[in-house]
């Protein structure tokens, strides 16, 4: 199991939106991210500086493979042509990343 960690700008203007959506997430999304061998996915938001970070655990062996599986799902690209534009991608983001991930520095179970 990998942790995953990772950050973007929101929209003051699309808050509430990007709260009405996630309330109550497309069922078909749900289950790809599932099927993607990702568990415990939880998105976190820190006003009033507006930062989203996500933690999920991914189970798989192929991270990349699980997320072009994802990529290519249809349902989940209409919702990701919703989410997105809400979204505020970093600046200091890596070449190829919409949401900067983040270096894990400490854990404790």
């Amino acid at each position: 199991m990998e942790r995953k960690g990772a950050v973007i700008g929101l929209d003051g203007a699309g808050i509430e939106e990007y709260k009405r959506l996630h309330a109550a997430a497309w069922p078909g999304v749900l289950a790809k991210i599932s099927d993607c061998n990702i568990r415990n996915y939880t998105i976190f938001l820190k006003e009033p500086e507006n930062l989203l970070f996500s933690y999920f655990e991914y189970h798989g062996t192929d991270y990349a493979a699980d997320m072009a599986k994802m990529a290519a799902d249809p349902e989940t690209r209409r919702w990701w042509a919703i989410c997105g534009p809400l979204q505020r991608p970093l600046a200091t983001r890596k070449e190829g990343e919409w949401w900067a991930e983040m270096e894990e520095v400490f854990h404790h179970e």
